[in-house]
């Protein structure tokens, strides 16, 4: 990367302009620049990632500086702004004086020569003042401190303290920001976890276990996941410990048939398909040729000889399919508000607005898919939210719709994780407070 703030900003300005999602953008222009300086891709990363994360914290400060408010700027000084405020006061190497000499060449160069001094303004005020910097206080509103504090829209804090307490609230807004681990899951049928482990450290990869799945692994160190031969050969694969539980829960069996319909990019149904040795069926479906070249992708790199790929809409029935599943995947399209600490400009992008649709997708997706599963046969109902709305209220609404009877858990629930509605069927993981990503999973089985 010739200029990596240059790059940043490019990012940054696409992900404000909502042409780009933060994961994505970030990840592509990673792999287009994955030859560069290690040292360089890191800090690219951590700029973009460090400032989308904090953004509202961010605006907060800038707001008390400068006389024209974040959100009146023009996205190009307004991303020079955000991006050189973070390095201020989250990254303690950066000298405060090539932030600012770099911000008023960044915006010279963008075509903003007149508002060059404005930049610089703003940026040495905040340098001079940031010990006088005042923030909401916790006692005075609970809602304006945790949103500022932690970076979370103050609709989200307040939608949250509905369902959850405050302390748990905090717990989940803090978590949001904590450094997020790199998780890969290993395929057993393939490899076993001493030899992964092993090749692993050939590699000079640090390899630790995961918090309580035995086929989840935490690596770091590495330089670039496409580098790494067991991530190439298909040996393991990128997934949080919450999307193995929902695979793992579902209890295959050898022969099985199994149908996931919102499948992109296909983790749980490759821990599936790896569980059934190479035999039985996964089918896993998604509603683009995009999201379906993306699970081939996987499938090819993971020779999974006993899954394939396919484009449907979830909504739309296909009499074919109707009785032919033993288990059916419903991992539905949902808010995402469980990782927001992997794709920080979900707290941007939702409105509490926007939930009542969502449900009414979910269920269309749902009374659909319902008639795949078999008599007997198993339907797990999952979400990567913590949102009741999408979450316990579609299970009370299921039952009442279908004929269907929750599972108990128990029995599969891992050693060292103990929730108590295991016992009723499903289960509410709360990032911060369990240590994964934010889900919901429930288990069915439908009457014979």
């Amino acid at each position: 990367m010739d200029n990596v703030r240059a790059v940043a900003l490019d990012v940054l300005v696409k992900i404000d302009k909502k042409e780009a999602l933060s994961h994505q953008i970030i990840k592509d222009t990673l792999e287009k620049y994955q030859y560069s300086e290690k040292r360089d891709r890191s800090f690219f990363t951590r700029l973009c990632q460090g400032t989308l994360e904090r953004q509202i914290t961010i605006d907060y400060i800038i707001d008390q500086f400068s006389k024209t408010k974040v959100r009146k700027c023009k996205p190009v000084i307004r991303g020079i702004l955000r991006m050189s405020v973070y390095q201020m006061m989250y990254m303690e190497h950066v000298p405060d004086s090539a932030i600012c000499n770099e911000a008023v060449k960044l915006s010279k160069k963008r075509g903003f020569q007149r508002l060059s001094g404005f930049v610089n303004g703003v940026l040495r005020g905040i340098i001079r003042g940031r010990e006088t910097i005042s923030y909401p206080k916790k006692e005075n509103s609970f809602i304006a401190y945790v949103s500022v504090k932690y970076s979370i829209p103050e609709w989200m804090v307040s939608f949250f303290l509905e369902s959850y307490s405050k302390e748990e609230v905090e717990t989940i807004a803090a978590s949001y920001l904590e450094p997020k681990k790199t998780t890969i899951s290993i395929m057993t049928s393939k490899i076993s976890k001493e030899e992964l482990i092993k090749k692993l450290q050939e590699q000079n990869v640090t390899v630790t276990p995961g918090n309580f799945m035995k086929e989840a692994l935490f690596i770091s160190d590495y330089d670039f996941l496409n580098k790494i031969d067991a991530f190439r050969n298909g040996t393991c694969m990128v997934q949080d410990e919450s999307s193995m539980l929902a695979g793992h829960l579902a209890d295959v069996k050898e022969d099985q048939v199994v149908l996931d319909v919102c499948s992109a990019p296909g983790g749980k149904a490759l821990f599936i398909a790896d569980k059934l040795n190479g035999t039985g069926k996964v089918i896993a479906r998604d509603l683009t040729e995009y999201k379906e070249e993306l699970i081939w992708e996987n499938i090819d790199r993971m020779h999974m000889e006993n899954m394939t790929a396919q484009v449907k809409d979830a909504t739309e029935l296909d009499e074919e399919m109707i009785n032919q599943a033993d288990i059916v995947i419903a991992d539905v399209p949902c808010s995402g508000l469980g990782i927001i600490g992997k794709k920080g400009d979900i707290k941007y992008n939702i409105t509490r607005e926007s939930f009542a649709s969502l449900v009414q997708l979910q269920r269309e997706i749902l009374s659909t898919v319902v008639q795949y599963v078999k008599p007997g046969g198993t339907l797990m109902f999952s979400t990567c939210t913590i949102n009741p709305m999408e979450n316990i209220d579609n299970v009370v609404w299921l039952q009442e719709q279908f004929d269907l009877k929750l599972v108990p858990l128990t029995d599969r629930m891992p050693e060292n994780l103990h929730i108590e509605t295991a016992k009723d069927g499903y289960i509410q993981l709360l990032p911060g407070i369990h240590p994964c990503d934010g889900f919901f999973i429930a288990k069915f089985r439908r009457s014979i």
